[in-house]
């Protein structure tokens, strides 16, 4: 009878430990998932904090007189801004390429397409004086850029 009660009591004693170590298990991988929730955290705000820092340094760019692209905040809307940039750059590189092959000397400001400043231009995008400053000073990078062979 005592081999009975001990046995009992030993199997009540395992199962009680074998239920303790099951609910530690399981607290510990709860933990976990508070621990991997809170790195989630983390690197959700550090994301947010660098797209912060990011946007006020873009913002600070542009008070100065520059957007991020190198070229100079003259005013106008960002279709005419845009428009320009593009036209000039591109027509720059065909010239600037241009020029090169022929053997030509590096001259952008005999090219009729920098003298015209119109090309891609249209009433729409607003004051044609202004598009064409910002032709002209795409237009001379490209063809630098042209020029050098890029």
């Amino acid at each position: 009878m005592k081999s009975t009660y001990s046995m009992k009591k030993i199997g009540s004693g395992l199962l009680a430990a074998a239920f303790l170590l099951l609910l530690g298990a399981g607290a510990s991988a709860q933990a976990q998932y508070r621990r991997d929730d809170r790195y989630r955290n983390d690197q959700y705000y550090e994301q947010q904090r660098r797209d912060r820092d990011e946007y006020q340094r873009r913002r600070r760019n542009r008070r100065g007189g520059q957007y991020n692209d190198g070229y100079s905040d003259l005013g106008g809307s960002f279709q005419l801004r845009q428009t320009a940039l593009n036209a000039g750059a591109n027509e720059g590189n065909k010239e600037g390429r241009k020029d090169r092959s022929r053997g030509e000397r590096f001259d952008f400001t005999d090219e009729s397409a920098f003298q015209k400043a119109t090309k891609d231009y249209s009433s729409r995008l607003g004051d044609r004086e202004l598009y064409r400053r910002y032709f002209r000073e795409a237009f001379e990078n490209g063809y630098r850029d042209g020029f050098s062979g890029y």
